[in-house]
């Protein structure tokens, strides 16, 4: 299949609004019961396409993927991102081939180099993360002996963040998936990557009809996550002209430009300005405490979405 068949599959079967499946960084994952009970919920709020991720060890976020088509009629799913310590690369291609096959049209792989220590895991060298993911997408449908390789008929896009990563999913993939940035970026990404290319902006929200708490939560998530210590998102902002200290301390101007914060309406005005940017589809996922807080969270932003 044609990257161009591709890259409007992917458009058409994502839409411009979907859900990360709420999940918190080492804590266990729901049981099966309740993931499928909630993809449920989402798809009945609306939200045309649900995304996962995964690490490496623990669970498997293709079979998590596998078990979730299964649970739905309509809703496409994607990886945030599949990790290539993961899995063979050839391994990953024969299992996202499989699930593109049993469930047509209603799947994307997204996939992301990772971490140094993931790499180590495994035994494998990190690399140099271009080259590294390169050779890897090479790998995925390179000829193999004794097997029959299936046909790339899957949308496949890259985690990238940085102007090289974006310009290596412009140039051997069918899009890219940057993570918390302002609608600027999302506007320069697309200039990297050309008309012809799916963009998923993966944004975190903070809905809360109180708009101090809201506020607060946004500027604690943003101080985690963002201002860390050798952070890549903070690299993207020092790129767009953010100063460090400014980043470093989650300052006003910081929090409101990558985190829409506030009630249902304001977030989803913060969305659809990534729309507006360039973006084909926004990944949401929210600041909740915990799986069904943050699900509640998702399905009380759903109407403002859907209906615009």
């Amino acid at each position: 299949m044609e990257s161009s068949d591709r890259v409007g599959r992917g458009r058409r079967a994502l839409g411009p609004i979907g859900a990360f499946l709420p999940n918190s960084p080492g804590a266990p994952l729901p049981p099966a019961e309740v993931q499928r009970d909630a993809v449920g919920r989402l798809e009945r709020a609306g939200y045309q396409a649900v995304w996962n991720n995964e690490g490496v060890g623990g669970k498997d976020g293709l079979i998590q993927l596998a078990m979730l088509l299964a649970a739905t009629e309509r809703m496409t799913f994607g990886t945030a991102i599949a990790n290539i310590w993961a899995r063979p690369p050839q391994t990953a291609h024969g299992a996202a081939a499989l699930l593109a096959d049993a469930y047509p049209g209603r799947f994307v792989l997204g996939l992301g180099v990772g971490y140094p220590f993931q790499a180590t895991q495994v035994g494998r060298d990190f690399g140099r993360p271009l080259a590294t993911l390169r050779e890897d997408c090479e790998q995925m449908t390179a000829e193999q002996p004794m097997a029959q390789v299936p046909p790339l008929t899957y949308p496949r896009i890259l985690a990238a963040n940085g102007p090289k990563m974006l310009a290596l999913a412009g140039e051997i993939a069918d899009g890219a998936l940057p993570t918390l940035v302002p609608p600027q970026y999302t506007a320069n990404a697309r200039q990297i990557l050309g008309p012809d290319k799916i963009l998923v902006i993966g944004l975190t929200v903070a809905v809360d009809e109180d708009p101090a708490r809201a506020q607060a939560a946004a500027r604690q998530f943003v101080s985690q996550v963002v201002g860390r210590p050798g952070s890549p998102y903070a690299l993207n902002l020092t790129r767009l002209g953010y100063a460090g200290d400014e980043i470093s301390a989650a300052s006003d101007e910081v929090v409101d430009a990558i985190v829409p914060w506030g009630d249902p309406e304001r977030v989803a005005a913060g969305i659809r300005q990534h729309l507006d940017a360039g973006a084909d589809h926004v990944r949401l996922g929210t600041i909740a405490p915990g799986f069904q807080a943050s699900l509640g969270a998702l399905e009380l932003l759903a109407p403002m979405l859907t209906a615009s």
